[in-house]
């Protein structure tokens, strides 16, 4: 089943501290005061941070899915949310999360999963 807006913002939401905030019109989804996600609902996009070697297979492996975009040297990576499942959504978006999350509260939400 492919990702749709509310189902992306449900997911970024559920992980530990997000909270959604505007950026520039569009709605991001933050931990701290670092954004790790955008959502562009009426283009059936979101935005991710991403590690740049996980950006590159990314694209090589699902041109379709995921592309470039001005900030993608900073691992800022689009991805079509008509194209990918809610799990592996959620998957990318965790992933995105690690990258901007303080590394106690990873760690606590690391420590919580394999209780």
């Amino acid at each position: 089943m492919a990702t749709n807006a509310e189902a992306f913002r449900r997911l970024a939401l559920s992980l530990p501290e997000a909270e959604e905030q505007d950026h520039r019109g569009h709605p991001s989804f933050r931990v701290g005061e670092k954004i790790f996600a955008t959502l562009w609902p009426d283009e059936h996009r979101a935005v991710l941070k991403l590690r740049l070697e996980d950006q590159a297979d990314l694209l090589s492996a699902s041109p379709k899915v995921f592309s470039l975009n001005a900030w993608s040297k900073q691992g800022w990576t689009n991805m079509d949310l008509e194209q990918i499942t809610v799990p592996e959504c959620r998957e990318l978006l965790e992933q995105a999360w690690r990258i901007v999350a303080p590394k106690k509260l990873v760690r606590l939400h690391d420590e919580d999963k394999t209780a």
